[in-house]
């Protein structure tokens, strides 16, 4: 688990493609002690699990999964990532509940200067429209942002100079593809709603919609 604030910026020392996996080399460029195998660091928002550490570098391998998820299929030696370890208990939650897990690529749209912030907008695909709302949160390459503006497939997000400073937002450009999590509540009642709006996509069925008054009387709400 974690929190959507990034602690600084890695470097990718070494890429090893293996078939459709990889593994991937990272030198923090900030001070981050102590990195002991099995433990999870988010890059660029992906949870990955550190496979070994030595000379102030460590190692990691990610999936096919999760490169077909990720821009970590983008990423070239040199290239520079987002790093933040693991939520402990008793830390302070200084952003928002990140999993780690990557829902899907969003497409920076626009950049636009608002005083001394950024103001940023992304596509993304509409099936995730409904897991963001205005003032919620999203992460956008492990970023935790709070959302301006949202839409069918669209929101905006604006970045302080402090998360510019922190981050590779900076690096950012209109076509940029960003590694995009939704709101993990807001998952969560999507799910729990599933079977009352229409489409029961467990069972792979459509059915009429049983949020009603009939439903809301037989459950107590009336």
């Amino acid at each position: 688990m974690f929190t959507g604030i990034i602690q600084g910026l890695g470097e990718i020392t070494a890429l090893n493609r293996l078939g459709q996996d990889s593994r991937l080399a990272i030198r923090p460029l900030f001070v981050m002690p102590d990195i002991v195998p099995g433990e999870s660091i988010a890059v660029n928002g992906v949870c990955l699990s550190v496979e070994k550490s030595s000379d102030g570098q460590f190692c990691a391998y990610a999936s096919g999964e999760t490169l077909s998820r990720s821009n970590l299929e983008f990423l070239r030696q040199g290239a520079r990532v987002n790093l933040e370890r693991a939520l402990a208990l008793g830390d302070r939650l200084g952003g928002h509940l990140v999993s780690g897990h990557v829902d899907c690529l969003a497409t920076v749209a626009e950049i636009a200067p608002a005083g001394q912030s950024l103001r940023i907008a992304v596509n993304f695909p509409g099936q995730y429209s409904s897991e963001v709302i205005p003032k919620g949160s999203v992460a956008l390459d492990g970023i935790s942002l709070t959302v301006n503006e949202a839409g069918d497939g669209f929101l905006s997000v604006n970045a302080i100079p402090d998360t510019r400073a922190r981050t590779n937002l900076g690096q950012w450009r209109k076509g940029s593809l960003l590694n995009m999590e939704t709101d993990m509540i807001g998952k969560y009642v999507r799910r729990m709603l599933a079977p009352l709006t229409g489409r029961d996509k467990k069972a792979g069925q459509d059915k009429k919609a049983a949020l009603d008054m009939d439903f809301l009387a037989r459950n107590g709400f009336l």
